[in-house]
This record gives structure tokens, C-alpha cells and sequence, in this order.
């Protein structure tokens, strides 16, 4: 079971008790007097018992009474007066920080002294601002990107629907001559004209396929040079050995001509063959289509006629409800490009007042991020012996940029801030900067550093601890701890610390030396 003492802001204390296997259930009680042991106290003593953790969260929230950190809860800032090894790799983003920059860049900035408010609306407004990209998105991944005018697809189902009432005016009288002279048209005008087309196109096709089987039947060497030697001999002509390679190698050469040619013409060739299946197929598919036109043209049975409309009818109505989802899909989508350019016109006003209130609040000097900056510096300056800058500026994308660096003489930044132990001195400084700029305010007055003085030689170990008293002096309770490798060295006997100021010495030798003084588990 643990208890943490507590100084509130108006000088009376709490005791908050929470224990390990119950950790949900959490006691309070508020007392006058600091120093108590509640151990030993029954549960009827306590101000509030088995207090769930998110009501025990508002209720210390309440007691602390931090209103400066407001609308946040206390929790949010902790980590800045908490720090642990893990939160010294960054000034501002804490270990805990490591989601959506909107998690903390809003609290940080409202501790500095922006206007945090906007800063909040402008996430707010960049994160709804992606949700509607990220529909239209969807809505047209949807639609399958074929049309997106609204416009168009009214025309269209102005179409369907007026050939549906067309078609349904036709079944009504049980009267096919309307659709007999459609029909007819379309197989003289369209269908026939295409199928001679395609004939036409099959023809010429098909002849060239035949002279190119034609060409590589024909593309062959007969010539040997050997065997016409043979009947030079018996003719009694010598066939010298130099004409011999002349032939051989004009042989190789047409072979090489035709070799080359012969790909030319397979490749013609399948080209051909794949435009002719292609024709073929859609001669087929023509010729049914003609037949059912001519079927239908000479069909005595009007039921038959009916039912072919019929039919038609049904697959305009499926047209006109798949349409009626599109044009859903595209107003919406058009909504959302409303919704869109609002959205972005706000979020570049909001910019541009972001942009201003750091512009004006860097610029004025009696400003609270301006004390900021005055005690970070000076807190620096006094332990190394070199300026620090802390800066603040607006990216391309409305969103702050914070920046802690060491400078130079000219006043330039340096690499120094990057290496390990500069870094935890600018996090010190940064945090008790902070914590000072809000003495006069209902804020947090204490921060805890862990291994404060490791990486720093004796002077500047010396310079920090001299910092550290005087921000204690000031009313801010500093707790840091190290080990006895790390403490300055002075001279025999000279002790760093007054006993008043170790709050626990920890050791191997015994239970006593553990930080709860207890046996280990």
C-alpha cells in the first residue's frame, strides 16, 4: 500500500493511499498538519475510501486546484515536472507524447502563453478536414471514378426513365408496331452495316494471312555448296575452294536476311490471327442478335413480343436504380467538396491567427513566453556559460515548431544542444524556466530530475546546484536525485549537501538502505 503527501496551493496537506492489488480503489484525507502516518487508519477515518480511478483522478484534479493548466487536467503537464530518463531525449516531447502532435503541442503552447484555443480549433479542423477527403475518396472508389457530374447522370436517368414510359405505354396497349419499326431500323442501319464491315475486314485478313503462310513456305535455301562441287567434278570444272566460300558465305548471309524476315512474319501473323479471332467473336455475337430481331420481326404470337419487352423493362429499371445510387453518391460527393473547401478556407484563417498571436506574443516583451525565454536563457547561461534561444514558429502546415538551442558568440545556433548531457541541461532549464514564469499563478511548484548531475564536469555540477537552491528559495520544490560517482568533489570533509536536504539515502547494505524500506519480492 502507498501514500503520497501532498501540499496544496493554501497550505494544508492530503494523503492519498493507493495500494497494489487494488489499484482501481483509491482513499483520500485532508489534513492541517504535514508529516502523518496514516498507515495504521481505518477506513471510516479516511475523507473518501474506494474512490474509482477516474473519480479519484477529478477529485485530486479539484484539490490541486491548478486552474492555470486549464482546460486541461493536472495530469496532462506532469510529465514536464516528472522527467525520467526517457523524457531527456526532447525539451518538449515527452516520452508519453509519442502519438498525434495534437496530444500535447496544444498544452505546451498554452503553458508558454499562446493562445491555445485556436491552436486546438486548427487540429480540429485539419483532422475533420482529412475524415472528408477520406470519404470522397471512398465515394468515388465506390462510384468506380466514371462519372462524377451530377448534371450527366440526371440527363441520363432522364433518358432511362423516359424510354421505361415509352416501353410501359407499348405493353399497356398490347401494341408492337412502334417497337417492330425500331427493331427493324436497327438491323438495317446498325447491325447489318456492321457485319459487312466486319466481312469486309475478315476478308482482307485472311488474304494476307495466306501470302505470309505463302512467304515462309517460300523463304528456304536449296543451294549446297558441297553438293554442287560433287557435279562440277563429274563435269569436269574445277570448283575452286575461294568460289566455295563465297557461296558459303553468301549463303549465311540470305539465311541471316531471312532468319530475321521469317520473325517479322510470324509476328505479322499472329497479330492477324488474334484480330481474327477477335471478328469472329463479335460476328457471332452480332449474328444472334440479328437472328432474335428477325425472330422477333416475324413472331405472330404477341405474347412472345410482350414478354421480350417485358424484359427490357426490367433490365431500364435496374439501370434507373443503379443510376439513382450514383447520383446519391455523386450529390454527396459534391456536398462534401462544399464541405471541403469550408473546411480548408477555415483552417487557413485560423493559420494566419495563429501565425499572428506568435508573431505578437515572441514580440512583446512583458509577455509570459518572453519570461519563458528570459529564464531559460539566463538559467544556461549561468551554469555553461553559453546563451540558449527558445523559439516558437508556424510550419507550412499551421502547426508550431518549438526550438531550444544553444548559441554561439554571433549569436548562431550550434550543435551543442544535441549531445546527451546538454540536452538534459536545456529539459532543467525548460522545465524550472516554466515553473518560475507561473509562481505568481495557481501552477505546479515542483519538478523532479533524474541523475541531474551525470556528463557535467565539477564547475558546471557546482553551477547547476547553485540554480537549483535559488529556484528553491524562490518557492519551487526541486527534487533530483544521483549518485555519490557523480557528485562534485571539494575539498576533505566539505559535505555537497546539507542533511536537511537528503530526503533518502539509498544503499546495499540492508533492508534500511531500500527506498520503502522493506524487503525485497
Amino acid at each position: 500500500m502507498f501514500f503520497l503527501e501532498i501540499e496544496l496551493g493554501n497550505g494544508s496537506y492530503v494523503t492519498v493511499r493507493r495500494g497494489v492489488e487494488d489499484a482501481s480503489k483509491i482513499a483520500f484525507k485532508k489534513h492541517a498538519v504535514r508529516h502523518q502516518d496514516f498507515t495504521t487508519l481505518t477506513d471510516s477515518d479516511w475523507d473518501h475510501v474506494d474512490v474509482p480511478f477516474e473519480r479519484a483522478k477529478e477529485l485530486l484534479d479539484s484539490l490541486l486546484d491548478w486552474r492555470s493548466l486549464k482546460p486541461w487536467h493536472y495530469r496532462k503537464g506532469l510529465g514536464y515536472f516528472l522527467r525520467s530518463q526517457s523524457d531527456f531525449g526532447d525539451v518538449f516531447q515527452l516520452g508519453k507524447f509519442a502519438n498525434k502532435h495534437a496530444d500535447w503541442k496544444p498544452f505546451l503552447a498554452h503553458i508558454l502563453g499562446f493562445d491555445a484555443g485556436i491552436i486546438v480549433q486548427h487540429y480540429e479542423k485539419t483532422e475533420a478536414l482529412e475524415d472528408k477527403q477520406a470519404l470522397a475518396a471512398t465515394i468515388r472508389q465506390e462510384m468506380g471514378g466514371d462519372i462524377e457530374d451530377a448534371s450527366k447522370v440526371d440527363g441520363i436517368l432522364l433518358l432511362k426513365r423516359q424510354e421505361v414510359d415509352k416501353k410501359q405505354r407499348l405493353l399497356d396497349a398490347f401494341d408492337f408496331r412502334t417497337q417492330d419499326k425500331v427493331d427493324t431500323k436497327q438491323v438495317v442501319d446498325h447491325i447489318d452495316e456492321r457485319i459487312a464491315a466486319l466481312n469486309a475486314r475478315r476478308y482482307s485478313l485472311m488474304q494476307n494471312r495466306k501470302k505470309i503462310i505463302a512467304s515462309l513456305e517460300e523463304d528456304q535455301i536449296l543451294f549446297d555448296p558441297d553438293d554442287a562441287k560433287a557435279l562440277f567434278e563429274e563435269a569436269g570444272v574445277l570448283f575452286a575452294g575461294q568460289v566455295k566460300r563465297d557461296f558459303q558465305q553468301l549463303i549465311a548471309f540470305n539465311r541471316a536476311i531471312t532468319e530475321e524476315r521469317h520473325g517479322y512474319l510470324v509476328e505479322e501473323r499472329s497479330e492477324i490471327e488474334a484480330e481474327l479471332k477477335t471478328i469472329n467473336g463479335e460476328l457471332n455475337t452480332l449474328g444472334k442478335r440479328r437472328s432474335e430481331m428477325l425472330a422477333f420481326l416475324s413472331a405472330t404470337d404477341s405474347f412472345a413480343k410482350y414478354k421480350r419487352v417485358s424484359a427490357e423493362m426490367v433490365t431500364l429499371r435496374a439501370d434507373i436504380a443503379t443510376l439513382e445510387r450514383q447520383r446519391e453518391f455523386v450529390h454527396r460527393l459534391q456536398q462534401l467538396r462544399t464541405e471541403i473547401r469550408t473546411l480548408a478556407e477555415e483552417k487557413i484563417h485560423l493559420q494566419t491567427k495563429i501565425e499572428a498571436d506568435v508573431e505578437a506574443r515572441s514580440a512583446d516583451k512583458d509577455s509570459l513566453f518572453s519570461s519563458i525565454r528570459l529564464y531559460f536563457n539566463e538559467i544556461v547561461e549561468e551554469v555553461i556559460d553559453s546563451k540558449a534561444l527558445l523559439s516558437v514558429g508556424v510550419n507550412q502546415y499551421g502547426h508550431l515548431e518549438f526550438r531550444a538551442e544553444l548559441l554561439d558568440d554571433a549569436g548562431n545556433a550550434t550543435s551543442a544542444d544535441r549531445g546527451h548531457s546538454y540536452k538534459k541541461l536545456l529539459c532543467i532549464a525548460f522545465d524550472l524556466a516554466v515553473l518560475r514564469a507561473h509562481l505568481d499563478e495557481q501552477f505546479p511548484r515542483f519538478a523532479y530530475h533524474d541523475g541531474v548531475f551525470e556528463s557535467l564536469d565539477d564547475r558546471k555540477k557546482e553551477n547547476l546546484l547553485a540554480v537549483i537552491r535559488r529556484y528553491t528559495a524562490l518557492g519551487i520544490q526541486s527534487i533530483i536525485t544521483l549518485i555519490d560517482s557523480d557528485l562534485p568533489k571539494r575539498s576533505a570533509g566539505e559535505p555537497v549537501f546539507a542533511p536537511d536536504e537528503i530526503v533518502s539515502q539509498l544503499h546495499d547494505e540492508g533492508d534500511r538502505g531500500r527506498l520503502f524500506k522493506m524487503k525485497a519480492w
